[in-house]
């Protein structure tokens, strides 16, 4: 695949089918490896919960330190992409969430887990961006919308097989230490292949680096066409991941006040992660067919119908119902992000999508911490409602968004 450093892997012509094909099939593997790792994050919430007698609170802490990582790194991570590559950037950033992991197999306290886990943000912080803009420059039009769903939903079957095989390991007695570690190691040995992978596919990182573009070819600033547009699409995208971030992050503890036993609690992250790998594509085909606001419209309400429909059932049906709920709950993320390109210049697709990223790690940072103050002070059931309550201020923003996407369509 003949491509230069830097944003020629993103921007230039359209690429052929063999090179839409190679690209897509190997961001969709770096999000699977990636998504998969920081997802168990969640399954071993309850157990670094009960081994270091943590609060609702710390529990969002924990997830906060990934994800603040990723915030400060986000956008620069785009900036570097610009001289060293995306892929390159790919597989560096696979090596720093391996060995993140493999600290966090050594962590002998509260501070340690959030050290080693800051480590597997700043990995994170280098893929989704790069791996979108490569997704981006390389699909057009409605089948970018469908790619990116794509590349979405490999980033499901990444969690929900880790998730899974986590559970399973550790419901068979496995030490979570020994499981972190050995992901950790998978990691490394991921790293390895993709860069042999990225290689063999005459990547970026063996091309020199890009000539600077004059001022006529580049746009101007961050490449973004309609700023009220951009504005409402990206507090949308706040709002959402701080919901979709905060029931991931108590999902189990919601299932253990319902007396539902640890081991068998944390399952109940794998339930909707399952709905997600189906969600996230679905939810891109259908907004290439109904549109983006009527598609958002649609799967924010079924998602804050599904949230207190869990909160109120018993725990089997509750159990039942949690595929349904990932598939409306994180099938957002695709109407979404397909909506980057639209509002975004194409030859600065990796800074939009690093502005959009860098939100949803404001959001994860954030959501987290609040709703666990919040499930601290008056109990697990109100921050779920709270969730069910916020993940519908986006509908509003839909009114600014609708027509700033008819001005960069007309």
């Amino acid at each position: 695949m003949n491509s230069t450093a830097g944003a020629s892997e993103s921007g230039g012509e359209p690429a052929s089918r063999l090179e839409r094909r190679a690209t897509l099939a190997a961001c969709c593997a770096v999000h699977g490896v990636q998504d998969g790792l920081t997802s168990t994050v969640y399954v071993l919430l309850p157990i670094l919960a009960q081994h270091f007698g943590l609060s609702y609170a710390s529990i969002g802490v924990i997830r906060a330190a990934h994800t603040t990582a990723m915030s400060l790194l986000e956008f620069p991570s785009t900036l570097l992409s610009e001289r060293f590559g995306e892929r390159r950037l790919l597989v560096f950033g696979l090596i720093c969430s391996g060995m993140g992991y493999i600290s966090l197999a050594f962590s002998g306290g509260y501070p340690s887990v959030l050290g080693a886990l800051f480590l597997t943000g700043v990995g994170t912080a280098f893929q989704h961006s790069l791996s979108s803009s490569l997704v981006s420059g390389a699909f057009e039009f409605d089948d970018r919308r469908v790619a990116l769903g794509t590349y979405n939903s490999s980033g499901d079957v990444g969690k929900l097989a880790a998730t899974g095989l986590m559970s399973l390991l550790l419901g068979m007695g496995a030490g979570w230490q020994a499981v972190s570690g050995g992901y950790g190691a998978v990691a490394l040995l991921g790293a390895a292949v993709l860069a042999l992978l990225f290689r063999r596919l005459a990547a970026g990182s063996r091309a020199p680096a890009t000539p600077r573009r004059s001022s006529s070819e580049d746009g101007s600033g961050n490449g973004i066409r309609d700023r009220d547009g951009f504005l409402a699409l990206s507090a949308i995208v706040f709002l959402d991941t701080a919901v979709q971030d905060g029931f991931m992050v108590f999902v189990a503890f919601l299932m253990i006040e319902k007396q539902v036993p640890l081991g068998l609690a944390a399952f109940a992250v794998v339930l909707t992660l399952l709905g997600g790998v189906f969600g996230k594509f679905a939810c891109g085909v259908v907004a290439a067919r109904l549109g983006v606001v009527r598609s958002l419209v649609l799967v924010e309400c079924l998602t804050a119908l599904g949230i207190a429909v869990v909160y109120f059932s018993p725990s089997l049906l509750a159990f039942c119902l949690l595929p349904l709920v990932g598939t409306v709950l994180q099938g957002s993320s695709s109407i979404n992000y397909g909506t980057v390109g639209e509002l975004v210049d194409r030859r600065r697709s990796s800074r939009g999508f690093g502005i959009i990223y860098t939100t949803t790690s404001a959001a994860g940072i954030l959501a987290p911490v609040l709703y666990g103050f919040l499930a601290d002070r008056v109990g697990i059931g109100s921050a779920m409602m709270a969730m069910a309550i916020t993940v519908l201020l986006p509908l509003p923003l839909c009114l600014v968004l609708h027509p700033a996407l008819r001005r960069v369509q007309a």
